[in-house]
């Protein structure tokens, strides 16, 4: 199982990933929301922001996220850990309900440019 550490560096990993990005994935990462990613696992929630084309993440909090963030991630620690790393498809994992993302019909479209 990931630690928490392994997970806020997956996140560091991925919003770098993100920033380096040119074309499509720019343009689509070029947003400005609040963004949560609950870790089922570890029942710990990342909470902070996707702006200048990387996320930030500002606080890490037990339990489910306290507010409904923009962009909201829910998946295991190992999935976020191998989702980054690239030995996880996000588009598969999120069709077979192993990722679950949840935002805004507008975000979601600008969105599917990074899957």
């Amino acid at each position: 199982m990931a630690t928490i550490e392994e997970c806020r560096a997956a996140l560091e990993k991925l919003s770098e990933n993100m920033r380096d990005a040119e074309g499509d994935v720019r343009d689509a990462a070029a947003m400005d929301r609040s963004v949560s990613c609950h870790i089922t696992d570890l029942d710990v929630t990342f909470v902070g922001r996707l702006t200048d084309g990387r996320i930030e993440v500002d606080e890490t909090l037990q339990g489910p996220p306290r507010e409904k963030a923009q962009i909201r991630l829910t998946m295991t620690g190992d999935d976020l850990v191998a989702m980054v790393d690239g030995e996880l498809n996000f588009a598969k994992a999120w069709a077979s309900g192993r990722v679950k993302l949840e935002a805004g019909l507008r975000d979601l479209f600008r969105l599917r440019k990074l899957l």
